[in-house]
């Protein structure tokens, strides 16, 4: 999303965990690793044009981030 503030990717399903970016931790199971690896790279680029990635399932990430009805960024 390209908000006034700033640019925000929500990663959803695609990368449930900062460390799955991070550290290229993937789960157990997964369908097409190379597939995955290469949503991660993306996911970091946007990471390094300063997007502020949006992790689906990850409880310090969400600590991290002002809570409705406060502004994201």
């Amino acid at each position: 999303m390209r908000l006034a503030s700033g640019e925000i990717v929500l990663a959803a399903d695609s990368c449930y965990f900062c460390r799955t970016l991070r550290e290229r931790r993937l789960p157990r199971r997964v369908y097409d690793r190379e597939a995955m690896l290469a949503s991660l790279d993306r996911l970091e680029q946007f990471e390094k044009r300063g997007v502020c990635i949006f992790f689906g399932h990850d409880p310090g990430f969400w600590k991290s981030v002002p809570q409705a009805p406060a502004e994201i960024i």
